[in-house]
């Protein structure tokens, strides 16, 4: 018998609630949080996100729960990409060469102002590894025989950008482990005993929210520590920035990458990077560049042709990410990411691989199934929840104890979607877990 689409999208349960944010004409108008409100309050209000999911294109067929990778524009942002496409195909090149470095200009100018800095710190660029890998490459202060560090858990790319350092200017690199499970204390002293035990530790890569598991770390007090050590940091920002309730000064750090096409919901290929005014000269401009003076931080970026007609979207971006702001989205993404959590935690063999305290995560968390540590046993997991149960997820790769899945709600998640995915979840590790392969 032939299932009607209706029937086979009720059948898949949480998939079902996301039909109507695709319907055209569904999308309404992004509301907006009062200022002063709690964030705890909208938090679990599921008709105040209801009318935020309506304002998301996404695609019926299956629950999203993979947002870490890209955060896909709102209606309202779609659509300005869409205005800016075509000016930009109308008036081509006079309108690069006239009106666009004073509206990128203003741009730089409302993300500066979001991030708590000054525009003369923020460059853009086309998304948070363009951003990192260029203050890493560029960081001018080493010396051969100088050691650079960075954990387990940073991003692999950056792990790589830092790994060059060693042929290009004849540095030690040192890897360290973020213990499991995590806690502030247990990762204050990991990081303590590291740089302790390297004194020549140059500079320092630490992720505020890592890719991987989701851990938050104690960034301030950790950048506090390797400062008293004579030790510069940079700091991936690129999943946090959007998602938590932070400004840069907040941080600490002298040197910081973001991306915008993330929790801030611009297009994609947008991002910027901050280098404390202070500190510019420490940074080399990006290939000799002279497009702007030195004393410019727009010459520590040379990306050549840009996607500027996203870059012309982003203040669109902002405008919603200000209507909400980040107290509302941090709670209702921390909120997410408990309720699944909570329904798990007791099941035997579900690890969970962020801790409970919540100054420690946001929206990312990760799990590992007992016994299930590599990457084909984490792969055969997220295929098994997206062909049984119509649920999409990430296999990762890197956390010194094993691979692990990686689950990101989004601002249009539902409660329902989140269940759905517990229940599910709660399934397979029961089946799973009792079918553990002995170890060897």
């Amino acid at each position: 018998m032939t299932m009607s689409r209706r029937r086979m999208l009720s059948a898949l349960g949480g998939v079902g609630a996301a039909v109507g944010r695709d319907l055209p004409g569904s999308c309404c108008e992004f509301p907006s949080v009062p200022a002063g409100t709690d964030p705890e309050q909208p938090a679990r209000d599921e008709e105040f996100w209801r009318t935020v999911a309506r304002t998301y294109r996404v695609s019926p067929e299956f629950t999203n729960l993979e947002n870490g990778y890209y955060g896909i524009m709102a209606e309202p942002v779609r659509r300005a990409y869409h205005r800016n496409v075509d000016r930009l195909n109308s008036d081509s090149s006079r309108l690069l060469r006239s009106t666009y470095k004073a509206e990128a200009e203003q741009i730089r100018q409302r993300i500066a102002a979001v991030a708590g800095v000054s525009a003369a710190e923020i460059a853009l660029t086309r998304g948070g590894t363009e951003a990192l890998q260029n203050l890493i490459a560029g960081y001018r202060r080493l010396q051969p025989g100088d050691t650079v560090m960075y954990a387990d858990l940073d991003y692999q790319s950056m792990q790589y950008a830092m790994d060059w350092l060693r042929d290009r200017r004849g540095v030690r690199v040192e890897k360290i482990v973020i213990p499991e499970p995590a806690t502030h204390e247990a990762v204050l002293e990991v990081y303590t005993r590291a740089l302790r035990d390297h004194p020549r530790v140059r500079l320092l890569l630490l992720s505020h929210m890592n890719n991987r598991t989701g851990l938050v770390l104690p960034v301030r007090d950790i950048v506090d520590i390797a400062h008293t050590a004579g030790t510069d940091v940079i700091v991936d920002a690129a999943h946090s920035w959007g998602q938590l309730d932070f400004t840069i000064p907040d941080l600490g750090a002298d040197f910081v990458g973001c991306s915008l096409h993330k929790w801030i919901g611009a297009p994609l290929g947008t991002g910027f990077l901050y280098i404390r005014k202070e500190r510019l000269a420490d940074i080399d401009p990006a290939f000799a560049d002279q497009t702007y003076p030195a004393t410019d931080i727009r010459s520590r970026v040379h990306s050549g042709t840009l996607d500027f007609a996203a870059v012309l979207t982003v203040p669109q971006a902002l405008d919603l990410h200000r209507r909400l702001g980040a107290p509302t989205k941090q709670a209702r993404l921390r909120f997410l990411r408990d309720r699944w959590v909570d329904q798990v935690k007791d099941v035997a063999g579900v690890q969970i691989l962020t801790p409970d305290d919540p100054a420690m995560y946001g929206a990312i968390t990760s799990f590992r199934i007992s016994g299930r540590t590599t990457q084909a046993d984490n792969e055969q997991i997220s295929h098994e929840l997206l062909q049984r149960h119509r649920i999409f997820t990430v296999r990762r790769g890197g956390p010194a104890r094993g691979d692990c899945v990686r689950v990101t709600p989004a601002l249009f998640t539902s409660r329902d979607d989140i269940d759905g995915f517990a229940a599910a979840l709660r399934g397979l590790a029961r089946r799973l877990h009792g079918s553990v392969r002995p170890s060897r």
